[in-house]
């Protein structure tokens, strides 16, 4: 009994030292303000075969490509013009989306579409409930190029979808944008070091594609 009575103090401390300790972080919220930015996925340069390849350029619409909202829009827009022009010199398909609800006719001036290009209309995936795989597959298309917008959207449900189903995908990332610049540095992140979907995603910028 002397010996326990003696033991008794010693557990007390022990206790409060237990509880004065700081509590190992449970959740990634309560780690938020603590993450590091990991290095950035390396750029390679791209060869692609015009025959085989599709550029996408996904919801490039006037309502949404401006200084209030996506600030890099504007400024992105001649880099992937570029890319529609030798796209169509070298005989590549060109595929435009847009959300429901928004036209043809709403597409920046910049980049009109030109002749028959199709034009698909959904969501974040741009093969959900739509002809675009159809059409792309019809095209005998392996390759898809992903310009527009948004990062943490259509680019990267779209990607990730497209790579699931086999295709090759290329990301110029002078050619795609968000709202936020965390949204572009996760997105881009997410796209080079996602499983299954990165082995098949190629990140690069768009003087580095040759078609």
């Amino acid at each position: 009994m002397f010996h326990v009575r003696h033991l008794l103090p010693l557990a007390a401390l022990a206790a409060v030292l237990v509880y004065a300790a700081p509590a190992p972080a449970q959740t990634i919220i309560d780690e938020w303000a603590s993450v590091k930015a990991l290095p950035p996925p390396a750029l390679k340069p791209v060869t692609v075969d015009p025959k085989t390849t599709a550029l996408l350029v996904l919801d490039m619409m006037n309502q949404y490509c401006g200084p209030q909202r996506y600030t890099r829009c504007p400024g992105m827009i001649p880099t992937v013009k570029k890319l529609l022009t030798e796209a169509r010199a070298k005989g590549a398909l060109v595929v435009y989306t847009s959300i429901p609800q928004t036209a043809k006719t709403d597409v920046v001036t910049d980049l009109a579409m030109s002749g028959n290009e199709p034009f698909v209309q959904a969501w974040l995936d741009k093969f959900l409930n739509s002809d675009l795989g159809k059409t792309l597959k019809d095209k005998g298309i392996t390759t898809i190029i992903i310009t527009g917008m948004a990062y943490n959207g259509a680019v990267l449900y779209t990607s990730g979808e497209a790579a699931l189903k086999g295709f090759s995908v290329v990301v110029p990332v002078d050619a795609v944008t968000a709202i936020t610049t965390y949204a572009e540095q996760f997105s881009v992140w997410q796209l080079g070091n996602a499983p299954i979907i990165s082995t098949k995603i190629t990140l690069t910028k768009s003087d580095m594609i040759k078609l």
